[in-house]
């Protein structure tokens, strides 16, 4: 089976990797890419901790000056990624919280009080989940630069183009609400509905597959939770039984 992957770089090829270890052939074609221009800067003074819902938000503060001071605060972070990249990158208190931002709110407010100083959390321009409101009704208070924003590619590669339309590709994985609308629009811009209408996508979670709706009936596999171990195991299992 062989599997588009549309996450951004460096994570398009490490994933490749992954699935190509356990026996796939790839295709790679980041649908976003990330930038960190024209962003926010991050002030640190009288804050108690930061918020990780992304590792590119720990990778906004990679060549800053305020990376020294960040590394010896706590970082609350969404997942287990998250967490081993702060660690490799010298973070010294690193909480690991649930699989989404969601499930992180609560995480914080059972560890934190809110009257010990500010939060921080490294967003993106894009929120799935709004940390800062949900927080801040507990009584803390965030603040929330913007500290990296998705770009969206316009095009799908010609190569990528052709092996939709001949059934070369079984499957895409999608790994973010963002990438899978991407994914959708591009899908209908090229004329290939019919050939998604053949694939399996993979989708991180329901939010993910949900960005999928302008495609209509399109055949989606989600995890129980919202983990990359989680997503490849079933990819494995639906390659199992797969015909194509």
């Amino acid at each position: 089976m062989r599997l588009l992957v549309t996450r951004p770089e460096p994570d398009a090829m490490k994933l490749a990797g992954l699935l190509q270890e356990r026996g796939f052939e790839t295709t790679v074609e980041p649908l976003m890419r990330v930038s960190y221009d024209d962003c926010d800067d991050v002030d640190l003074d009288s804050v108690a901790a930061l918020i990780a819902t992304s590792r590119h938000g720990l990778h906004a503060l990679l060549g800053k000056p305020v990376l020294a001071a960040a590394k010896t605060l706590p970082v609350f972070t969404v997942g287990a990624a998250t967490a081993q990249e702060a660690r490799r990158m010298g973070f010294e208190h690193v909480l690991v919280g649930p699989g989404n931002a969601a499930e992180l709110v609560p995480a914080i407010a059972a560890t934190l009080d809110p009257t010990e100083g500010l939060l921080v959390h490294l967003a993106g321009q894009t929120l799935a989940f709004d940390v800062k409101g949900e927080l801040g009704l507990l009584g803390f208070r965030i603040l929330q630069p913007t500290v990296y924003r998705m770009e969206a590619t316009e095009a799908l590669s010609p190569s990528t183009i052709d092996q939709l339309n001949d059934g070369d590709i079984g499957g895409v994985i999608l790994m973010s609400p963002g990438t899978a609308r991407v994914y959708a629009r591009l899908i209908q811009r090229h004329r290939l509905r019919l050939a998604s209408q053949q694939l399996v996508h993979f989708c991180l979670s329901t939010a993910v597959a949900n960005g999928l709706a302008p495609l209509g009936d399109v055949q989606v596999v989600t995890p129980d939770r919202p983990a990359l171990e989680d997503l490849l195991s079933e990819i494995e299992l639906t390659a199992a039984g797969w015909d194509g």
